[in-house]
């Protein structure tokens, strides 16, 4: 079936191919896809709505141009956008997460080539979009741009809110020590060591973990792993070494492994972490109020789906987790989500770019963002926090602030980050906003964005085998006997570097030149 499949792609390709090659006619219709959530919790048709019709009607009489919305299945979209393509069915406007997706319709001659359109077509979405924080000097635009031939296939959405990590520490138990919140590495570890000798939250000194973390160690212990990491380190080194998604060759890595060892022998880190293998085990013993400290995603604590300060509150009223600023090479996640792209047998190209550039208006993304006062959204201090639309209500949402409908961005745009992030603050339950404000602000304060190269890497048939073979080996690695540590870790690297690693690396350094 496959194979038919990408035959009826290249055939229709082939018929389509001299049409591309002309100037964009104006047809004034356009097919959009839009992701189908299905109907659990209230959601309305996904293509077929109050926010559907409200595009639809402005987008006429803005641009006259009639739009149909395409579902595609928000769990199935890879597979169904591979047969609306191969069927030369798809809509005029495409998105997904599947950046290795378009670039297969690309090789196959697939997809619309977009850089003589920028500037043209997208200028409203290139000042939207922005600076690129991992391209100095490069509008983000210009991410998909190949280094090779300029040319670019797919533009990006992108994340309003970027923070990644942050390490949290129980300010109720540095309050009982007379210890002051740590402002580096040093006083961080000293404080370990007071939460593990003098079991500030009375706990029981056998059941104290001063630092916790579930058998998700390549996470859960990043952002002090990655403290060791060579702070020189240049973005080409930084992008050939990050394998997988791993950073195991990364120069200064193996030394932050170590210091997690010593730790680990030192009774600092949770000894049985190996052992916690579900999520909701983690949850509940930070809950219980044992763990002093913990790294985590930067809102993890306050989060309403999980609860954990709310319900540790419940155990321990004054428990208090605040995050803290004390980790060098911090990270941020890639500014870009989505990417966007457009059917080179599409016949309504010209009304495709049209309705991109129109999407990134403030006058249009604003009202898709926040919808009506007092039905989606209530003004404080001049923010709009999103209140619960009951199901089944015309101006429902079927997605978060309709992401699935303002694709250039997902996330509430309010024109800064200082407002985004205050946005985010109100919508904690009984998390103070302040507190949610501070804790992206310190997440995000002196990171940086991944490594990121615009050439297409070939050898990605390794990348399940190195992510499990690097997490089985940071772990045992960490639990070793600190005598044994050199051993476990260089034979591990090695076994690494034979299951495709070294490959990968000799790919990697061709691609970016020195």
């Amino acid at each position: 079936m496959k194979k038919i499949v990408l035959a009826l792609f290249v055939l229709l390709l082939a018929s389509t191919f001299v049409f591309a090659q002309a100037t964009l006619p104006v047809t004034g219709k356009l097919t959009v896809e839009v992701f189908d959530r299905g109907s659990d919790g209230g959601r309305t048709l996904a293509h077929n709505n109050a926010w559907t019709k409200w595009i639809q009607e402005k987008v006429k009489k803005d641009l006259n141009i009639d739009i149909t919305f395409i579902p595609i299945g928000r769990w199935s979209e890879n597979t169904d956008i591979v047969n609306l393509m191969a069927s030369g069915s798809a809509p005029d406007l495409c998105y997904t997460y599947n950046l290795d997706m378009i670039n297969e319709f690309r090789d196959k001659g697939g997809v619309f080539e977009l850089s003589p359109y920028i500037d043209s077509y997208l200028p409203d979405l290139k000042v939207l979009l922005g600076k690129d924080p991992s391209f100095p000097g490069k509008q983000l635009i210009y991410r998909d741009q190949d280094r090779r031939t300029q040319k670019i296939y797919s533009v990006v959405s992108y994340r309003t809110a970027i923070a990644q990590r942050n390490i949290f520490i129980r300010k109720d138990w540095l309050d009982k020590l007379g210890m002051p919140v740590p402002k580096d590495m040093g006083q961080f570890y000293q404080a370990l060591k007071a939460f593990r000798d003098r079991d500030p939250g009375n706990v029981g000194k056998n059941r104290v973990v001063p630092l916790g973390v579930n058998n998700d160690v390549r996470w859960g212990l990043s952002d002090f792993i990655n403290n060791f990491i060579d702070p020189n380190i240049s973005d080409r080194d930084r992008w050939v070494n990050s394998i997988a998604d791993r950073y195991i060759t990364m120069p200064g890595y193996k030394r932050g492994v170590q210091e997690m060892n010593r730790w680990y022998n030192e009774g600092l880190i949770y000894k049985d972490f190996p052992l916690m293998t579900t999520a909701d085990a983690f949850y509940n013993q930070v809950k219980s109020g044992v763990v002093g400290a913990f790294c985590q995603n930067w809102d993890w604590p306050y989060r309403t789906d999980m609860n954990i300060l709310v319900d540790l509150r419940k155990n321990v009223p004054t428990a208090d987790y605040i995050p803290i600023a004390i980790a060098n090479n911090k990270e941020v996640m890639d500014k870009p989500g989505l990417r966007i792209f457009i059917p080179q047998f599409s016949r309504n190209k010209d009304s495709a770019l049209k309705y991109l550039n129109w999407l990134s208006k403030p006058e249009n993304y604003k009202f898709l963002q926040i919808g009506n006062e007092g039905v989606n959204h209530k003004m404080l201090n001049g923010i709009p926090q999103t209140i619960a639309t009951p199901p089944q209500h015309p101006w429902f949402m079927n997605s978060p602030n309709n992401i699935d409908l303002t694709i250039p961005m997902n996330g509430v745009e309010l024109g800064s980050d200082a407002a985004n992030a205050r946005v985010l603050g109100l919508s904690y339950g009984t998390i103070s906003p302040d507190v949610i404000s501070n804790a992206y602000v310190v997440a995000t304060t002196g990171a940086r964005g991944p490594a990121v190269w615009q050439a297409t890497t070939k050898v990605n048939q390794y990348s399940g085998d190195l992510r499990e073979k690097a997490d089985d080996l940071i772990s045992l690695a960490i639990t070793a006997k600190p005598g044994s540590f050199s051993k476990i870790w260089d034979d591990g690297v090695k076994d690494w570097m034979r299951s495709g690693g070294q490959e990968v690396l000799a790919e990697r350094s061709a691609l970016y030149p020195k």
